[in-house]
């Protein structure tokens, strides 16, 4: 599977620093100083539908990361699944009377367009969970082998008590994975397993439904927290730098994934931080398929908003905080767009390399784009009201404000 074009990322004087971001296993702040090459890994789409302003926030945090990264001048290993059969798209291809595959394939082409317009860099490997399942089946296999996982009715289930971390990402109490684990697609009252909690590896084949040989598994297909454990070992191996997502990921997928992996190879952690971007609201209420109150990408486009002006609507909110979509958020990201285009437009201005140590201290600091934001305001309003006599200033704020926050002048 293919990701979308990258977008140059223009080089800046000087040196960024390193990234200083909160972590959910720990509840704190860590300093990631990776080596020449910084790993990533985000949980993708599974797609039964068009982009919408959650996803995009979620997107645009981990962008970030890698625009930081770039900036201290080292290289970024990123990889993105693509959860192209999961019981949410089949459901939504039976309801829609469509074949799931055309159903996928042209909801990823749409999120890689939308991605591309929103100039998020794209990862190196981008991996749907179809085409990992060659390397799924081994893991299954070898869970099952040594004890951590076992056999249900021809299903796989993973044993949550095999992995003595199990937890330690989400520090959530039994009570509320139990809760978690209902409502984001476990199946905790079965009865049979071991655990409420263990999810399944493999599915044995269902009637109606896509299969793949799994070799001593039986005809079947993966479970989601596996998909990305094989994709993680197979592109970045153990101990990589940052696994993110949204925090709706934080349990069960991120806790299962972790304890998948560290069980696979006996080190601790998966990771070493956990990432989790806020969600984004529409009257109220979470931004969700389920709820069917998005606000898709796609949309906007179509109606003329300028994607760097949707860019700057999620840059000004925290990628932690939980916060609502509304037309005055995207209406000040429009007037502020345009204020700095006008400001970049004139032969010169004030000088501007104090601003690029503000934006890369802001971002350095758990990735404080609204203070970023703040910042180039400052500016913006110091050029309106007085101007400058620095040539390459307006060209450099233009150059910054492309390579730290994505946002094209």
């Amino acid at each position: 599977m293919h990701a979308w074009p990258a977008s140059e990322v223009p080089a800046l004087p000087g040196k960024g620093r390193d990234l200083r971001i909160h972590d959910t296993a720990t509840g704190g702040r860590v300093t990631l100083a990776p080596g020449p090459v910084a790993r990533i890994y985000v949980c993708g789409i599974t797609p039964y539908d068009a982009t919408h302003m959650g996803h995009a926030a979620t997107y645009n945090a981990f962008d970030l990361v890698q625009r930081v990264w770039l900036d201290t001048k080292r290289q970024v290993h990123y990889v993105q699944n693509v959860t192209d059969v999961d019981d949410p798209l089949l459901e939504r291809a039976i309801r829609d009377g469509i074949d799931w595959v055309g159903l996928a394939e042209r909801e990823t082409a749409l999120f890689r367009e939308d991605m591309t317009a929103l100039r998020m860099l794209p990862p190196q490997h981008y991996i749907g969970a179809v085409e990992a399942i060659p390397g799924i089946v081994p893991l299954v296999e070898r869970l099952r082998d040594s004890g951590a996982a076992y056999e249900l009715e021809g299903d796989i289930y993973f044993s949550v008590d095999a992995d003595p971390h199990f937890g330690q990402v989400s520090n959530y109490t039994t009570e509320l994975m139990r809760h978690l684990s209902a409502e984001r697609g476990g199946d905790p009252e079965r009865p049979g397993k071991k655990n409420p909690l263990d999810p399944m590896l493999w599915m044995a084949a269902r009637e109606g439904e896509p299969s793949w040989d799994g070799a001593s598994l039986g005809a079947g297909r993966p479970g989601w927290h596996i998909e990305c454990v094989a994709i993680a070992l197979d592109h970045l191996g153990m101990g990589f730098d940052v696994q993110g997502g949204g925090s709706d990921l934080i349990f069960p997928h991120h806790e299962m994934g972790a304890s998948h992996a560290q069980a696979l190879t006996g080190e601790f952690p998966m990771a070493k931080a956990y990432v989790h971007a806020g969600m984004v609201g529409l009257d109220g209420e979470k931004m969700s398929k389920s709820r069917g109150n998005l606000v898709f990408v796609s949309r906007l486009r179509r109606d003329g908003v300028d994607p760097a002006a949707i860019r700057l609507a999620l840059l000004s909110h925290h990628y932690r905080a939980d916060w609502e979509w509304t037309d005055q958020v995207l209406q000040d990201a429009v007037e502020r767009l345009g204020r700095w285009r006008a400001a970049v437009s004139r032969p010169d201005g004030p000088s501007a390399d104090a601003l690029v140590e503000e934006l890369r201290e802001a971002l350095s600091d758990d990735l404080d784009a609204p203070a970023a934001l703040v910042a180039v305001d400052r500016w913006a309003a110091l050029q309106e009201a007085e101007g400058g006599t620095d040539d390459s200033a307006p060209g450099l704020v233009s150059r910054a404000v492309d390579a730290l926050l994505g946002v094209a002048l």
